[in-house]
């Protein structure tokens, strides 16, 4: 019988490699990036267009490689990082598998011009789906020049799962900015299309954090730094009236590679507990230098999980280091009866004189006061026992859950519009408000609970949505435009949806340098910061990744109904509470929300009667 088991060949085993190191075109950023860091580069340019899927261009002065050097260099498992296992344990560069060049000329035509200092000319390779096509020596600048042109030419299947070319640039940025974040001393540049998107400077950490995400956040950051002997952490963290919702910018660093950690981020918000409101998050840029051999980065390909040998240690101390630099900056209460050095106070009489030393006053009690026996004597503890009869003959109580968190009860849409067929009426008629959360309003077949916020945005949501689709909404000029410092990725985004934001009644123009001015707003804000709304929607934006214009409407106008819809717990007059049930049924798609929460629960006639029969 004959074999089955044989091995891959080299440009097939280099193309499932690349599945796992080269997702889009900003794991090639991040890989070359990452290169010219640990090649102690000073200068790092990159250069892309079309979103990365015709070119991607990575231009370092670093120490650059000999010419055999550069030809291995694309050979799987080749590095320089690891002679050892045990080096696994010592790391502290980027890269260190050798599997990302490989990775990257598998699907992908690569030309690398490289020259280290000490040598007369540069290296020139040239490589197409894992084939070396050319190799030749010419004259170049020390350091390390590459370019990735048409990438997943040869995967088809792969090149069309790619996004639009805005969403690939959103990318490109988004890991542009978390190498150049920790290597502030390093100069760094991006450009698209042959416009340069950001140019950033040698600086100091703060300094680099202002220069990507807008010089207000400076006013915000307070700084953290401990010393212990499993970590240390320095960095920043956001005051508390920098929290917000969504959207915080969120960095951890380990060992100057970044890392994403949610455990890690929950002991950051622990340290908030009592100071900002549920569910707000804050924004932090915290670096971690921990021992190599305590950790391992090398349990996913994209190296941004990392275990840790003692996490529930490093999580109390990470805590205790944000809670502490609150503490210095006034932010939460600090109470230092900890302290060794507290002075002794001595007490002071009216006179200003020293008194002799004073004992701790005495607590007296009365041992047989009981607080619930009555002092009226018709009513004794006695009394109590008699609410308990019932259920000590066995006898259930009233159970009234059905009541309780209505809005988690989840009913089928087709009920609901069976219901209002039912009702054999064109208003629908509020009966009442409970709550200050829902509206109840009577129905043929039951008792409607009509959830009056989600209510309100699904009112709001579709007529912003039809602004949208008009392509024109009324735009109110602001008496004192607003200057907006935006971060890179809502920069870009600004510059990209420029006329859709001003469809939607948003006029915003630019003063270079990720710096903008809003001249005018929608006119029926109803009061809402158009700023922070704008800035909701460019969030929704870059988060969500939206590419067709329709989505793009449906997040902007999902954004501004949340801003605006009347809050929970505001008290409605009858007037508004049938005003706001009948534009609700008027809508598409009263049964839920947008974004798929449940607005109306309908309680049956039978339901509520068989709470009635005993």
């Amino acid at each position: 019988m004959q074999d089955i088991i044989h091995l891959l060949p080299d440009s097939v085993a280099n193309q499932i490699a690349a599945g796992e190191v080269v997702q889009r075109p900003s794991s090639v950023v991040k890989e070359l990036m990452e290169n010219s860091v640990d090649a102690c580069a000073t200068s790092v340019q990159v250069v892309v267009i079309d979103g990365g899927r015709t070119l991607i261009q990575v231009i370092d002065d670093g120490k650059g490689m000999s010419e055999t050097d550069a030809r291995l260099a694309f050979e799987r498992h080749a590095t320089s990082k690891i002679k050892c296992a045990d080096d696994l344990f010592a790391l502290s560069t980027m890269g260190f598998r050798g599997e990302a060049l490989a990775s990257i000329a598998a699907v992908s035509e690569v030309e690398l011009i490289t020259r280290r200092k000490e040598d007369e000319l540069a290296a020139r390779i040239v490589i197409a789906g894992s084939r070396l096509e050319q190799q030749d020596l010419l004259a170049a600048p020390s350091g390390s020049n590459f370019k990735v042109k048409n990438l997943f030419y040869n995967i088809p299947a792969r090149r069309k799962f790619l996004k639009s070319l805005q969403t690939e640039l959103n990318n490109i940025v988004t890991e542009f900015e978390r190498v150049a974040l920790i290597n502030p001393s390093i100069e760094f540049s991006l450009s698209h299309n042959g416009n340069e998107i950001i140019s950033l400077q040698p600086s100091s950490f703060r300094q680099r954090i202002m220069n990507l995400f807008g010089k207000r956040v400076n006013s915000q950051l307070i700084e953290v730094g401990v010393t212990s002997s499993l970590i240390n952490v320095k960095g920043f963290v956001g005051a508390p009236e920098s929290a917000r919702k969504k959207g915080a910018l969120q960095f951890f660093f380990v060992n100057g590679r970044y890392m994403r950690h949610p455990y890690f981020a929950k002991a950051v918000a622990e340290a908030y507990n009592d100071i900002i409101p549920p569910g707000e998050q804050v924004p932090f840029f915290l670096i971690l230098d921990v021992d190599p051999s305590r950790i391992d980065v090398n349990i996913h390909p994209t190296k941004t999980e990392i275990k840790f040998e003692d996490e529930s240690s490093l999580w109390k101390i990470i805590s205790a280091a944000v809670r502490e630099s609150l503490g210095r900056f006034n932010a939460a209460p600090s109470l230092g009866f900890d302290d060794d050095d507290i002075p002794d106070i001595p007490a002071i009489d009216m006179s200003g004189m020293e008194k002799a030393p004073v004992s701790a006053p005495k607590i007296s009690y009365n041992p047989g006061y009981n607080p619930f026996k009555a002092k009226n004597p018709h009513v004794d503890s006695g009394s109590w026992e008699m609410l308990y009869e019932d259920i000590e003959r066995g006898h259930k109580t009233l159970d009234l859950s059905p009541f309780e968190d209505v809005a988690d009860q989840l009913s089928e849409p087709e009920t609901l519009f069976e219901n209002k067929l039912d009702a054999n009426v064109e208003e629908f008629a509020a009966l009442a408000q409970y709550k200050g959360t829902y509206i109840l309003v009577p129905a043929k077949s039951g008792l409607m609970w009509v959830h009056q916020r989600r209510a309100h945005i699904r009112v709001l949501y579709e007529k912003y949505l039809k602004q949208l689709s008009s392509q024109h909404s009324p735009v109110q000029r602001l008496l004192f435009p607003e200057r907006l410092d935006l971060s890179l990725n809502e920069s870009i985004a600004v510059e990209e949806l420029g006329d859709e934001l001003l469809h939607l009644g948003f006029d915003v123009s630019t003063l270079g340098g990720g710096t903008f001015v809003l001249n005018g707003a929608p006119s029926d804000l109803d009061g809402m910061s158009p700023v922070k709304l704008l800035k909701d929607i460019l969030y929704g934006v870059v988060e969500h990744l939206c590419d067709p214009k329709e989505e793009l409407h449906e997040n902007m106008a999902l954004a501004m109904a949340r801003d605006v819809a009347i809050i929970t717990g505001q008290i409605l007059s009858p007037e508004e509470m049938d005003s706001l049930v009948n534009e609700l049924f008027a809508c598409k798609s009263p049964a839920v929300s947008p974004d798929g929460k449940t607005i109306v629960y309908i309680m049956p006639d039978n339901e509520i009667d068989k709470k009635f029969i005993h």
